[in-house]
C-alpha cells in the first residue's frame, strides 16, 4: 500500500504550515492530486537553498501525485519581495527567457518528466490586458490584507520601502494558482515558509472565483548551525551549475556539514529510509560515514551517479574514507563502490619512490627524508611528533618506528606527510 505523501513529508520534516491540515492529508490519501511549485528564474541556476521544495515534489511524485513545475517567466520580471530587504534587480525579458530554459533543464534532473507538467506563467500573462486584469482579479484583493503580509510589513518598516511593482507580486502569484486550477485541476501549492502570504492569496482567490477548496503547504526555511540561510559556502551560493560550482566542491559542501545538521539534511535531501538515517546519525555511530553518504546521495541527485562516484573516490583518496572496510550497512549505492580498486588505481597515479629495503627494515625518519616528504631528520621528527606522518592509514606514533616488508602490500606502501602530501613507496 502506498504511503500517504502527507505522512512522509511530515516524518521527514518538510511541513511548516498547512491550510486545513486534516483535509490535505485526507485528500492526498484518497486521490491522485495535481500540485504545483513555482521557481522564479532570477538567475541562470538554482542553488541548494532551492532544493527543499524540489525534494518535496519528488516525494509527492513517488506517491503517485503529479507535479506542475512552474518556472515564472512573468513573475521574475516583477520580483518577489518575500525575504528580501531590497528590491531584486530588474532583468531584461531576454535574460529571463534564457534563465527559464536553464532552470527547466536543471529541474528535469530531479523530476521525472513522464508524470509532470512543466509550464511558464509568461504564457498566460504575456497577452493579458492590464485593465482586464485589474477589473477581474485586482478587484478581488483587499489592500488592507495585502499590507498585513509579512513580506510587505518587513519592507514597509525599512528605509527602502516596497515599490508598487513588487506590491503586485502576490496578486500575480495568486492568479497563477487560479490559472493552474482552471487549466489542470491543481489542488495544492507547495513553497517555502516565506511564501505563506502569497500562497494563501491564491487559495482565497480560487475559493472566491471558483467556489472550490484548494490548499497550501509550506516548508521550513533551512538554517545552518550559525543561523544563516542554508546553501552558502564561504558566503557564496552553492550553485547546481557546474560552471559556477564544481561537482567536487558541491560534494565537499555536503561532506563538510556540521555534525548537528547531518540527520536533518539526510531526511530532507536523500531518499534513504528514515530508520536507516536515524541509525547512521545515532550518538556513538560513525558520523563521518553518514556525511559521506549524504554528500554522495545529494551529488548523485544533482549531477548523476557517475559524477557522484567520481568525486566520492577523489575526495576519499585525498582525505581518507570513513568506512573503507564497508562495515556500516547502508542501502545507498555508495556501498557498491569497490574502494580497494579505487585505492589501487589512485596509488598507481601517485609519485613513486623506489626503495632498496634492508632485511631489518628502515627507520621511519630516514624513509620520510629519502622519499622526499621531509627536508631533514629534524623536519621528519617534528612531523611525527605533531601526528602528521602516516604509513598507509596508520598514524606513526613514535620516531622509533621501523618500516619492514610486512608494512607493504603487493610491494607498495603509501607514505603520507599530512593528509595531502603522499608518496607511493615501492620495494625495488
Amino acid at each position: 500500500m502506498e504511503q500517504n505523501a502527507f505522512d512522509v513529508l511530515r516524518e521527514r520534516g518538510f511541513i511548516y504550515q498547512c491550510t486545513a491540515e486534516d483535509e490535505v492529508r485526507e485528500l492526498l490519501g484518497k486521490e491522485k492530486v495535481r500540485f504545483y511549485v513555482g521557481f522564479d528564474p532570477t538567475g541562470s541556476s538554482l542553488h541548494v537553498g532551492h532544493l527543499l521544495p524540489v525534494m518535496a515534489m519528488r516525494i509527492m511524485q513517488k506517491c503517485g501525485h503529479t507535479p506542475i513545475v512552474l518556472v515564472g517567466g512573468a513573475t521574475a520580471l516583477v520580483g518577489d519581495p518575500s525575504g528580501k530587504s531590497t528590491a531584486r534587480p530588474i532583468l531584461s525579458k531576454e535574460e529571463v527567457a534564457h534563465n527559464v530554459e536553464c532552470l527547466k533543464s536543471q529541474l528535469q534532473r530531479f523530476i521525472s518528466v513522464d508524470n509532470a507538467i512543466f509550464t511558464n506563467n509568461a504564457d498566460w500573462f504575456a497577452g493579458m490586458l492590464y485593465l482586464d486584469f485589474l477589473r477581474d482579479i485586482g478587484s478581488k484583493f483587499s489592500v488592507n490584507r495585502m499590507l498585513q503580509a509579512e513580506s510587505v510589513q518587513m519592507r514597509l518598516n525599512s528605509e527602502v520601502g516596497v515599490s508598487f511593482l513588487e506590491f503586485n507580486y502576490m496578486i500575480l502569484q495568486g492568479y497563477d494558482f487560479l490559472h493552474l486550477h482552471r487549466t489542470y485541476g491543481c489542488r495544492l501549492q507547495l513553497g517555502g515558509q516565506d511564501q505563506w502570504g502569497n500562497i494563501t492569496c491564491g487559495t482565497e482567490l480560487v475559493r472566491r472565483l471558483e467556489q472550490n477548496s484548494v490548499y497550501g503547504l509550506t516548508m521550513p526555511l533551512l538554517m545552518d548551525k550559525d543561523g544563516n540561510k542554508f546553501g552558502k559556502s564561504n558566503g557564496h551560493a552553492v550553485w547546481l551549475d557546474v560552471e559556477r560550482y564544481s561537482t567536487f566542491d558541491y560534494y565537499q559542501f555536503w561532506r563538510n556539514t556540521d555534525d548537528s545538521q547531518v540527520e536533518k539534511l539526510m531526511l530532507g535531501f536523500t531518499a534513504l529510509p528514515v530508520d536507516e538515517i536515524r541509525r547512521l546519525c545515532a550518538p556513538g555511530g560513525n558520523i563521518n560515514r553518514a556525511k559521506e553518504i549524504l554528500a554522495y546521495e545529494a551529488t548523485a541527485l544533482a549531477h548523476g551517479k557517475a559524477e557522484a562516484e567520481k568525486v566520492f573516490c577523489a575526495a576519499g583518496t585525498k582525505f581518507g574514507f570513513a568506512d573503507e572496510a564497508g562495515a556500516i550497512p547502508t542501502t545507498s549505492e555508495i556501498a557498491k563502490i569497490d574502494l580497494a580498486a579505487v585505492r589501487r588505481v589512485a596509488a598507481a597515479d601517485l609519485p613513486t619512490f623506489n626503495l632498496e629495503l634492508p632485511a631489518e627494515g628502515i627507520n621511519i625518519i630516514t624513509l620520510l627524508v629519502q622519499a622526499g616528504l621531509c627536508k631533514s631528520n629534524s623536519d621528519a621528527r617534528r612531523l611525527i611528533q605533531g601526528g602528521g606522518a602516516y604509513c598507509g592509514d596508520e598514524r606513526v606514533a613514535t620516531i622509533d618506528r621501523t618500516v619492514t616488508a610486512a608494512d607493504f602490500t603487493d610491494g607498495a606502501l603509501i607514505l603520507k606527510a599530512g593528509k595531502k602530501n603522499l608518496k607511493r613507496v615501492v620495494i625495488g
